[in-house]
């Protein structure tokens, strides 16, 4: 397996150090002020989990830059295939033209999709035009123009991405109007929807899908005239919270039932992050539609949108884009998955996903911030409150956290409203792994006396 071994983080300057603040400085002055940072890391290089900024200080990155670098930073066999290919052709645009490496990840990406085959492939830039492209395609397909989403979800930026996105209101602030004909219902989020054990639990998750029939489809959406369902498996941005088994198979029942088609949105979650392929697989449900991006070529842009191939019976000019599969991206897609199958990288997602969650469990107990651990495999969500009873969200407590993990040298991102997302690269190990958890902990600890 490679990853870089260390005995933990080098901070070597104060954050931000010189060369960082230099930094910071000009991006204040040039750089779109619609980013969000929640700390003033400024990146030079990176080798497996660890980042080493412009001052030299060294990081572990549990963040893996929003769960895309799969294989860590730089992989040397990624690498190899990214300047191979570069040094043979950088683009031709497979809108216009053909190149074997279209056809030959297409191959590999069918053999592992969570649905039977066959299957068809659309390449595009990123998870946002993974998700245009599904849009676009369930309502070409079944000449219906409804769609059902979920709130929490976080499908993209782009006008139709964002018209399903539903997890913060800035994101839809001001951008209005958005994309007609999508409505939104509740996500099943089994800490926060129900005070009882796992029976309770499994109505409630029952009860958000049964919503569609029982409320939707006799009120206000007529169900030959919606097109999908978009879901994702375990939401990312909204919290990391995971989607019950009942809750997927009801999803399907009724998509079966009236000929909507289920969209599954595995930007985040796919691509061995929860120790499967596809986080859809632990549910046993099998979508009509799956759309990746992030993880599936270690860092290079690259957005896909995979369906049964009957779906997929646009005609040409439909739908393109000039730059989707380039063929440099799509050799790092190609090297991501030999990575991952070498090195056995499900396997040690599972193992070291496992790890933290037993060394987490007693949290909730044991910390007055931490209301609930969950997650699959390496997605894993610690949820910050201010209060056990009431379940009051903690933001600022999650910002402090995640400040203070900063200062130890680990860096993690928030996700939802008060959630911190732990995600590294499929790479880490055990000792990296502990080495991240104390530092979080220790910043867990530090944020409560405050508080």
């Amino acid at each position: 397996m490679t990853t870089q071994t260390l005995t933990g983080p080098k901070i070597k300057t104060a954050l931000p150090g010189p060369n960082a603040k230099r930094v910071l400085d000009g991006d204040s002055k040039y750089v779109s002020p619609s980013y969000t940072r929640s700390y003033p890391l400024v990146a030079k290089h990176g080798r497996g989990i660890v980042v080493t900024d412009v001052d030299g200080n060294e990081f572990f990155d549990f963040s893996a830059g929003i769960a895309v670098t799969s294989t860590g930073h730089c992989h040397p066999h990624v690498v190899a295939a990214i300047q191979k290919q570069a040094a043979e052709l950088i683009h031709m645009s497979g809108t216009d033209f053909y190149y074997e490496s279209l056809v030959t990840l297409a191959e590999r990406l069918s053999k592992i999709a969570p649905m039977a085959g066959p299957h068809r492939i659309y390449y595009g830039n990123s998870g946002a035009e993974a998700i245009e492209c599904a849009l676009k395609l369930a309502r070409y397909h079944t000449k219906r123009q409804n769609i059902i989403a979920f709130f929490g979800a976080f499908h993209g930026r782009t006008m139709g991405a964002l018209s399903l996105t539903a997890s913060k209101p800035q994101q839809r602030r001001r951008f209005a109007p958005l994309v007609p004909g999508v409505t939104h219902i509740r996500y099943p989020d089994v800490y926060r929807g129900c005070e009882g054990g796992p029976q309770d639990a499994e109505a409630f998750a029952l009860g958000c899908a049964r919503f569609i029939e029982d409320k939707l489809f006799k009120t206000t959406l007529a169900p030959e005239e919606v097109a999908a369902i978009f879901v994702e498996p375990i939401q990312g941005e909204g919290g990391y919270v995971v989607a019950p088994t009942v809750f997927m198979q009801e999803l399907r029942r009724i998509c079966d039932k009236h000929g909507i088609l289920l969209v599954a949105d595995e930007v985040q979650s796919g691509i061995g992050r929860t120790g499967k392929w596809w986080a859809i697989e632990h549910t046993g449900v099998q979508p009509d539609i799956v759309c990746m991006a992030k993880g599936v070529a270690s860092g290079m842009p690259l957005g896909i949108t995979m369906s049964k191939a009957e779906i997929m019976d646009w005609v040409p000019g439909s739908h393109a884009s000039t730059f989707g599969g380039n063929p440099v991206c799509i050799a790092a897609a190609l090297a991501t998955l030999d990575v991952i199958e070498r090195e056995d990288l499900l396997k040690n997602a599972h193992e070291i996903g496992n790890h933290m969650m037993k060394r987490m469990a007693d949290w909730p107990s044991k910390h007055k911030l931490v209301g609930d651990v969950r997650g699959r495999g390496l997605m894993i969500g610690v949820e910050i409150v201010k209060d056990k009873k009431t379940k009051e969200y903690g933001a600022a407590e999650r910002d402090r956290i995640v400040e203070q993990a900063f200062e130890r040298g680990v860096l993690f991102l928030g996700c939802g409203p008060s959630t911190i997302r732990i995600a590294p690269a499929l790479i880490v190990s055990k000792e990296e792994a502990d080495v991240a958890m104390d530092a979080l902990e220790e910043s867990i600890s530090i944020v409560a006396k405050s508080s």
